[in-house]
């Protein structure tokens, strides 16, 4: 009874729109944004600053991905792990998608300026016009660069969660981007390496695409060593402790060792658990940042 139940529901209009927002994808938005919030404050977050950030970033970021899913359509159909998406099923139009992104998005940024600040509004549109124009639109498919430098989007939401409590960004809350910064392409290229040929069918140029699995072997353990040295600079700048340092070196350790492993003794079943540690890792590591932040309070 319980199946029967739930079988209409996974294909309900508001579950097919909902998925159009990539779920899993703005939670870890959300989730970096509201670390942000916490680590811009000596105490405890302002309730109203904490409730419109958080709900203004999220409906932002989800409208950016119906934009995402609305321009990659056709080749979401050509993909194994995207071909199940809403729009290439054919159980929502390209017009409904963009109807559906103009509301969330426009409600958002209404959110973010009247109940958090104004700056925090102009920085999170900026946010979705990159992802959504400049990432998606142009980057993607022009270089097989766009994982880097669309990153600046992606590694945005700490600061916009920094804006949100505080009316201003800091150096601290740049170091929480340049992170997320860092962390893009391993996580992205561990991705596409064992999904090259998916990849190579869309006739996106991806790195392993353009410059071959060896070439992006390597970049992957080259990045992961600059994140390594990246997710140190909150402790030399004093925002940290010793409970985030330790943590640092140990997730960070983890993970360079899987780069290392990438790069010496290559399998696809590796580079899938890289890409499933890499969320671990940027989740680990903003609890982190938390629980050291408040530790030391």
């Amino acid at each position: 009874m319980a199946n029967s139940l739930s079988l209409p529901l996974k294909g309900s209009r508001f579950q097919q729109f909902y998925q159009l927002t990539k779920p899993r994808v703005v939670s870890l938005i959300v989730f970096t944004a509201v670390i942000g919030m916490f680590l811009a404050v000596p105490g405890w977050v302002p309730l109203q600053g904490l409730l419109a950030g958080t709900v203004g970033i999220a409906f932002v970021a989800g409208a950016a991905a119906v934009i995402n899913c609305l321009v990659e359509q056709k080749i979401d159909a050509l993909m194994a792990r995207t071909r199940a998406r809403p729009l290439p099923m054919g159980q929502l139009t390209s017009l409904q998608a963009l109807v559906f992104a103009l509301i969330l998005g426009g409600l958002g940024l209404h959110i973010l300026y009247a109940y958090a600040n104004p700056l925090t509004m102009w920085l999170t549109l900026a946010t979705f016009v990159g992802y959504a124009i400049i990432y998606t639109i142009i980057l993607k498919p022009a270089t097989p660069q766009n994982i880097v430098i669309g990153g600046a989007s992606g590694a945005m939401p700490p600061v916009l969660g920094w804006a949100a409590v505080t009316g201003e960004v800091t150096s601290d809350a740049l170091l929480l981007f340049l992170i997320i910064f860092a962390w893009t392409p391993p996580h992205f290229w561990a991705l596409a390496l064992y999904r090259t040929k998916e990849y190579a069918k869309a006739g996106l140029p991806m790195l392993p695409v353009t410059h071959g699995e060896k070439f992006t072997r390597l970049h992957v353990l080259l990045y992961t060593i600059i994140l390594v040295a990246v997710s140190v600079l909150p402790f030399a700048s004093r925002m940290c402790g010793l409970i985030y340092l330790v943590s640092a070196l140990v997730l960070g350790g983890i993970f360079l060792h899987l780069a290392w492993r990438i790069w010496t003794d290559y399998s696809d079943a590796l580079a899938r658990r890289t890409f499933r540690y890499s969320i671990i890792y940027l989740t680990a590591l903003f609890a982190a940042l938390l629980v050291d932040h408040y530790w030391r309070w």
